[in-house]
């Protein structure tokens, strides 16, 4: 890459940071020990910070070093606590999203049944590994490790109390039903063992 490409993407993200965290050219520069004009040459693209200013960017602004110098559209260069917040704003929202199709089909089957079935309830029993599911695919995504375990273990204990609730409010026979959940260790079992070795072969590569 160019030395001017470099210091003009450099100068994007910069300006963009720098504006995100409310500061003037001026404040930027008393907290890198340095002038004003020496930012504002930086940030049009008229020169390049050396490795220890790059270094106390990354820091003050909580990104990555990737994030500095290497180009982005608009909002992909975020703060990591912006970023994060962000994406736990779109998983609660998508969990509350399940919640509000539960509550509909919760509604409608009263509406329908004028409360007669009995079974209205299970809407929000569904909702609960549902939700699971939702959270797994955003920590997948997003690669938030221990929410990955813990949204698993939450869909693998949930989905069996389901059935077992369902089987018992259609049926009423308990007999034995609680075997239902010796399925749940094994899968447990199974889940902690992939996530480990998942993690081992991570740390190998």
């Amino acid at each position: 890459m160019e030395e001017e490409r470099l210091a003009e993407i450099i100068g994007k993200n910069l300006t963009r940071l720098r504006k995100m965290a409310n500061m003037t050219q001026l404040e930027l520069a008393e907290k890198l020990n340095y002038s004003d004009k020496s930012v504002s040459k930086w940030e049009q693209g008229n020169g390049i910070p050396d490795v220890r200013i790059l270094i106390q960017l990354k820091e003050l602004f909580g990104v990555s070093l990737d994030d500095l110098v290497t180009e982005h559209t608009e909002h992909e260069v975020l703060p990591h606590s912006t970023k994060l917040r962000n994406r736990v704003i779109i998983t609660v929202l998508s969990v509350g999203l399940s919640w509000l199709v539960a509550v509909v089909c919760f509604v409608l089957l009263m509406m329908i049944g004028e409360g007669a079935l009995g079974y209205e309830w299970l809407a929000f029993l569904f909702a609960v590994p549902v939700s699971a599911i939702v959270v797994l695919v955003f920590s997948c995504i997003w690669h938030w490790k221990w929410i990955r375990i813990l949204s698993v273990s939450v869909l693998i204990w949930t989905a069996i109390g389901c059935i077992y609730l369902v089987v018992y409010a259609l049926t009423n026979w308990v007999q034995n039903l609680w075997y239902l959940f010796l399925i749940g260790i094994p899968l447990q079992i199974l889940a902690l063992i992939y996530f480990v070795w998942r993690k081992g072969a991570h740390f190998r590569g």
